[in-house]
């Protein structure tokens, strides 16, 4: 079992974000995994019963994009809006700001994400998402997306856990299928590779291209 690797701030809560369609939620089990990880970590009450009552009382007529958080004493809350339509291809650009590696809440999808909203709000036009880079100049996250670079022989590759980043949901179906190689990856990495695509859960895989 995992010990608490950092302080959390009071009032924060845990999230998981996901699409709801009539036919279901995909990866589901994936993302009750991560939520009971990150609550044992972090020393937070998880309920399985009721967040999996809370999750079975999702319903409608349109997909939806839902928004689950879990507090400290184990409350859940889930808040939805229309699932937006699939983007095709963003733009994205180095972000100004580099993540410290050994920031332990990276490695949990928290409320605490005020550094990473400031940076969207401030996203130039025609610019869909910022990556970071770590201490080390090593590849990390995007401000709501895991990295995936096909290199030039094919392989596929996404930045390990130890360079900073968030363990995402949809990063973790690649990794469970094969799909994709965990490696410590630098923006010469980026720069170089075939084809890079930022995912996450709610959008799966989206076509990027570098902006500077």
């Amino acid at each position: 079992m995992e010990s608490t690797v950092c302080t959390v701030p009071a009032g924060t809560r845990l999230i998981e974000t996901f699409a709801w369609r009539p036919e279901g939620i995909a990866r589901l089990e994936l993302h009750l995994a991560r939520l009971k990880r990150s609550a044992r970590a972090l020393g937070f009450v998880f309920d399985r019963v009721r967040v999996a009552e809370a999750v079975e009382a999702l319903g409608g007529d349109v997909p939806l994009r839902c928004r689950l958080t879990l507090g400290a004493a184990g409350d859940v809350e889930i808040a939805t809006a229309v699932l937006p339509a699939a983007a095709i291809q963003w733009t994205v650009r180095i972000a100004p700001e580099r993540l410290r590696s050994d920031d332990g809440l990276l490695r949990h999808k928290t409320t605490r994400r005020e550094a990473y909203d400031q940076l969207r709000a401030e996203l130039p036009e025609g610019v869909q998402e910022w990556l970071f880079l770590n201490e080390r100049g090593e590849l990390c996250e995007g401000t709501i997306t895991n990295v995936v670079l096909t290199m030039a022989d094919g392989v596929r590759l996404t930045p390990a856990l130890s360079s900073g980043c968030l363990p995402g949901v949809y990063r973790q179906s690649l990794l469970d299928a094969g799909l994709v190689q965990e490696a410590a990856l630098t923006e010469v990495d980026l720069r170089q590779a075939k084809s890079v695509h930022v995912t996450n859960a709610l959008r799966g895989e989206i076509l990027a291209v570098c902006d500077g």
